[in-house]
């Protein structure tokens, strides 16, 4: 019987409790060197763009005061994103759902947020401090923590899961081999990869291409243990035959000659897993 990946059989067709990817530098990849580069440079580029498009009338204002107004706020936000990411996940339940913790997280930050973007716009744009103004920018700052947040969940989400059946249970029916054309019926599937709107099959009867969505594949592998390991690759864990590292990029090599790339949300996953 295959190793489970992440949870337990009880808990296996939950999503991960953690949320890794609902905030700004969130969860246990937050901790990472690299996962703190990577969002902080989300931020950054979401600064950036703010910054160039003039957003919330700003656009008004040089170039250069608009700069020096985005890139700390967006910078600082996603610092501050990741304090009160710890906070809300100390609530019970928060993160057995990432949605139900990323939209609390939002609302949750927004508060505070709120406050440090009344005080800087009043010191970069020379306004005087009216606290009147207070209620009125948080409708604002709460739509860019919404779109900050679900960004920031979209890059850090860790591939979809699929589980084999608990040790002594009978085996699953997997939906999906029966999607198989006929020249490749009874193989055992290494890997199922996007190309355009068709998925590649990787067996051990050789390949072949299919008209599917592979999030909807991936759903009718459940019963075999696999990961997706990249937006466009699921991988079965016995098909697995070596792990090739060059610098940050992460490849598993295949049984049949396939290599199939691990994206960086999921490195830290599969290493737990003792994939890697």
């Amino acid at each position: 019987m295959q190793p489970r990946l992440r949870e337990p059989a009880e808990n296996r067709r939950e999503p991960r409790p953690g949320a890794a990817g609902a905030s700004p530098v969130a969860g246990d990849g937050g901790r990472d060197l690299r996962t703190w580069a990577r969002n902080l440079a989300v931020a950054a580029a979401a600064g950036l763009f703010l910054a160039f498009s003039g957003a919330m009338e700003t656009g008004q204002a040089a170039l250069s005061t608009r700069l020096i107004y985005w890139l700390p706020l967006m910078l600082g936000g996603a610092v501050l994103g990741f304090a009160v990411a710890m906070l809300v996940r100390r609530a019970p339940r928060v993160s057995t759902n990432p949605w139900v913790f990323g939209a609390l997280l939002a609302l949750a930050l927004s508060l505070p947020t709120t406050v440090v973007v009344w005080a800087y716009t009043n010191v970069v744009f020379a306004r005087p401090f009216r606290f009147a103004e207070l209620p009125l920018m948080f409708w604002p700052v709460l739509l860019i923590s919404a779109a900050m947040t679900a960004i920031m969940m979209l890059v850090n989400q860790p591939g979809r899961v699929t589980h084999a059946p608990p040790e002594g249970a009978a085996p699953a029916r997997i939906t999906f081999m029966d999607r198989l054309p006929a020249k490749l019926r009874g193989a055992v599937i290494y890997a199922v990869s996007a190309e355009d709107h068709y998925l590649r099959l990787h067996t051990s009867k050789g390949s072949d291409l299919i008209l599917m969505r592979l999030s909807d594949a991936i759903s009718e592998l459940e019963g075999l243990e696999g990961v997706q390991t990249h937006r466009s690759w699921w991988v079965a864990r016995d098909a697995v035959e070596s792990v090739k590292r060059d610098g940050d990029r992460v490849t598993l090599t295949l049984k049949g000659g396939a290599q199939a790339p691990v994206s960086r949300p999921n490195v830290k996953a599969l290493r737990e897993a003792g994939w890697l």
